[in-house]
C-alpha cells in the first residue's frame, strides 16, 4: 500500500500514467488506418444526410408557413370613383396613442397595373399616385331607416 493511499484513502494517478494510457488507447483504436478511413467516410456521409434532412425540414416548414400566411392575406379590389382611406406611415415617427394613421377619404381616379393607384383629394383637387397596399375602402355609414310605431292604449274585446 502506498503512502498516498494511506493518507487520502484512494489510489494516486500521476499524469505520466494517464498520458501513457491515453496513448495506448489511441494506438489500439487507430491500429488499422484502412478501417479508420472507412469509418471516417461513413461518418462524413451520415453528417451529409443529417444536413440534407435538416435542410428539407426547414424548407417544408417555410412552405407551410407561406401557405398559412398567404391564406390570411385579403386581396383588395378597387374601382374608379371609389372612396378610400390612405395610410399615413409618417405617424409612426411621432406616435399618438389615439390618433388615427388613416387619412381621407380620397377618390380613386385611375388604377394602374402592378398595384399603383392614382387618387384625388376632393377637398383641394390634388392628384397623386400611391401604392395600392396603403389604401383601404371607405365605408360610408348610411342613416338607418326610421320606422314609426304609434303607441296607443290597447283595446280589449270581450
Amino acid at each position: 500500500m502506498s503512502p498516498y493511499r494511506l493518507v487520502y484513502g484512494k489510489a494516486c494517478h500521476l499524469p505520466v500514467e494517464l498520458e501513457h494510457r491515453a496513448y495506448w488507447a489511441i494506438k489500439q483504436l487507430n491500429f488499422s488506418l484502412d478501417k479508420a478511413g472507412i469509418q471516417r467516410k461513413l461518418q462524413l456521409n451520415e453528417l451529409e444526410e443529417i444536413r440534407n434532412d435538416a435542410y428539407n425540414c426547414g424548407k417544408r416548414y417555410k412552405d407551410q408557413m407561406k401557405k398559412i400566411h398567404d391564406k390570411n392575406i385579403l386581396r383588395k379590389s378597387f374601382f374608379s370613383g371609389q372612396k378610400v382611406f390612405l395610410y399615413n406611415s409618417r405617424l409612426h415617427l411621432f406616435p399618438g396613442k389615439l390618433r388615427s394613421r388613416w387619412s381621407g377619404p380620397f377618390l380613386i381616379r385611375t388604377i394602374f397595373p402592378h398595384g399603383a393607384v392614382e387618387i384625388e383629394n376632393p377637398k383641394n383637387s390634388d392628384v397623386f399616385k400611391v401604392n395600392g397596399q396603403r389604401l383601404k375602402p371607405f365605408l360610408e355609414l348610411r342613416a338607418p331607416e326610421v320606422e314609426d310605431i304609434l303607441l296607443e292604449d290597447p283595446v280589449y274585446q270581450d
